[in-house]
């Protein structure tokens, strides 16, 4: 199905397994309180929304079984994948977190051996933060399946539908970031 042969999703086309999700419920409510109100954005973003909440709080199973978040696994990935030294800040942007946020997860990581940290030798108030090799092999063996949890959770879409899917949010995340001057990486 392309998307000119969708209904739009203002709609009042109940065909298809989207229909009878938790959204179409609450929009069914509020076009009964105000009839003809245009949900289209409400069932996309409320969807998106639901979603994450849902994966939230699944998808990380793999995670929790060696003891980190996702938000600790968001650190230590980042510094994996730069393959260098970051310093707070732009493990920061690097991870959508507020410094504060990246400071008590340092601290964290770093007195579990996952992270070391260290000064910078022209500039006392910089810290750098690497990958302690712990912290790499965590990363590189708890990594595999992680993305292994991840297809599954999406098993119920087809490869191509998986395709459109993240190209869609793609178009969708680079409209709000340059809309909403979120840096882009």
């Amino acid at each position: 199905m392309t998307a000119t042969d969708r209904p739009s999703a203002g709609s009042d086309d109940t065909a298809g397994p989207a229909r009878g999700d938790t959204v179409a419920g609450v929009v069914r409510q509020w076009q009964a309180v105000h009839p003809g109100l245009d949900t289209g954005p409400m069932e996309i973003i409320g969807r998106i929304n639901r979603c994450a909440a849902l994966l939230q709080q699944a998808e990380d199973a793999p995670l929790r079984r060696i003891g980190l978040s996702r938000p600790e696994f968001d650190l230590l990935g980042a510094l994996r994948r730069t393959g260098h030294e970051l310093t707070p800040g732009e493990l920061a942007r690097e991870t959508f977190s507020s410094g504060a946020a990246v400071t008590k997860r340092l601290k964290q990581l770093s007195g579990r051996g996952l992270v070391e940290r260290r000064g910078d030798t022209r500039d006392r108030r910089v810290t750098h933060v690497r990958l302690t090799e712990a912290g790499r092999a965590m990363v590189d063996g708890i990594l595999p399946e992680q993305l292994a949890y991840e297809t599954a959770a999406l098993s119920g879409l087809g490869t191509p539908e998986r395709g459109e899917l993240a190209g869609l949010l793609g178009e969708l995340l680079v409209q709000l970031e340059g809309r909403l001057g979120v840096p882009r990486v």
